[in-house]
Order: C-alpha cells, then sequence, then structure tokens
C-alpha cells in the first residue's frame, strides 16, 4: 500500500508539473539504484505573457533501491518547491522561499537565492534556513556547462551540491554530490552519472550510486 500511495503522490506531482511548463526528465539507472528526477524552473509570466520578476523552482525526485522488500529499503521521493523575488539591480541576488516535502516531513525554508546564465553556462543556488526549532541551514548548488562541440552536438556536464548543516548537535549532517557528464544532441542527453551522499557526524554512513542517464527536455 505505501509503494502505491508515494506511486501516485509522485505521479500527481509529475503531472501538475507538465501542465504548467516545459520541463527535462532524467532517469538515471545505477548500480545500486534508479532515480526518476523531473527538474525545471521559469519566471511567472504577467497578464500580459512578459516574464514577471518571481522565478518559480520545481522539482520532483523519486528513487527505487535494488534491495527494497516489503519493510526495508523503500522508495523515496522528494518535492522541492521555490519562489524567488529577482530585480534586475540585485544582479542574481533574490530571497527565496522553499518548501520541501519527503517521506520525513514538510519543511517551510527561507533565505536568499543566486541564479546566472551566460551562453553555455549556468549556475543557481540557494542558502535557506528552515522556519521550524532546532532548523537545519541548506546549502544547494546547481551547475551545469554544456559547450558546442559541433552543430548540433554539445558537451553535457553538470554539478548538483545539497549539504544539510544542522544548527544542534544531536542532529547529522547531510550531504550529497551528483554528477553528470555526457552528450547532448538537440534535446537529448545522455552519458556517465555518480551520487555520493553522506549522512552523520564523527561516523558518518556513506552511500555511492554510478551508473549512466538519460535525459530529455520536453
Amino acid at each position: 500500500m505505501r509503494k502505491i500511495q508515494l506511486f501516485c503522490l509522485f505521479f500527481y506531482l509529475f503531472l501538475s508539473s507538465i501542465a504548467t511548463a516545459q520541463i527535462p526528465v532524467e532517469v538515471l539507472f545505477g548500480h545500486k539504484k534508479s532515480t526518476l528526477d523531473v527538474l525545471f524552473f521559469r519566471n511567472i509570466k504577467t497578464k500580459e505573457g512578459k516574464p514577471s520578476p518571481f522565478l518559480f523552482f520545481n522539482r520532483n525526485r523519486v528513487s527505487i533501491d535494488y534491495r527494497q522488500t516489503h519493510t526495508s529499503y523503500l522508495p523515496q521521493f522528494g518535492n522541492t518547491n521555490a519562489l524567488s523575488f529577482n530585480v534586475p539591480k540585485l544582479k542574481g541576488l533574490a530571497p527565496v522561499a522553499v518548501l520541501q516535502i519527503s517521506g520525513t516531513g514538510v519543511f517551510p525554508k527561507a533565505g536568499l537565492q543566486y541564479f546566472h546564465r551566460q551562453h553555455d553556462f549556468m549556475v543557481f543556488t540557494w542558502l535557506v534556513g528552515e522556519l521550524l526549532s532546532q532548523p537545519n541551514i541548506d546549502w544547494f548548488l546547481l551547475t551545469r556547462y554544456e559547450p558546442k562541440i559541433s552543430k548540433k552536438i554539445h558537451l553535457f556536464s553538470q554539478l548538483e551540491l545539497f549539504n544539510a548543516l544542522p544548527t544542534v548537535e544531536t542532529k547529522p549532517y547531510s550531504l550529497f554530490q551528483r554528477m553528470r557528464l555526457g552528450i547532448k544532441i538537440n534535446s537529448f542527453s545522455f552519458g556517465g552519472a555518480a551520487d555520493f551522499g553522506a549522512i552523520g557526524r564523527n561516523t558518518k554512513v556513506k552511500t555511492r550510486n554510478f551508473g549512466s542517464f538519460v535525459r530529455y527536455d520536453f
């Protein structure tokens, strides 16, 4: 029953994303897990159809562990929504409000965001704190570089970092890194992938997942 509920929730989030914007969809086939990742961000349009200062970020992600049983290594999902207010004078820096939903709860957050795109390079990052007691401080970074190799072919390279830093000694650190390197042909990208994770303080539980990814920009 829990698997069905998770699938239905992710399917709803996936359909709502498709209904609102064009999106890139990535599937990762790793040696320990497979993941489905839907991520996009865009400016909300005004009544006249022009981009407004409000930038909306949405991400839906689910992972399936090959060791899954009825009681352990269950599917994991996450939904992240962020709304920032961007004005040209701040040159990419903006206040941001974030809402994260996962199997462990709902977490409202607020802080600062930076976004910059120039030609084939993009950087998107924020530093936010939870609006809860004993909060975590989150640093998220997404960078992408897609230089042209030929008329129709680009290099696809992406680095993502997510670090949850606790403000109290009783809570663990959560450190994640995701790397992608491959080829992009029109809207289709594919190549090698590596995901790393570490949770804990003095002794950390570490995870690694190597494989290949397929990505399409719908």
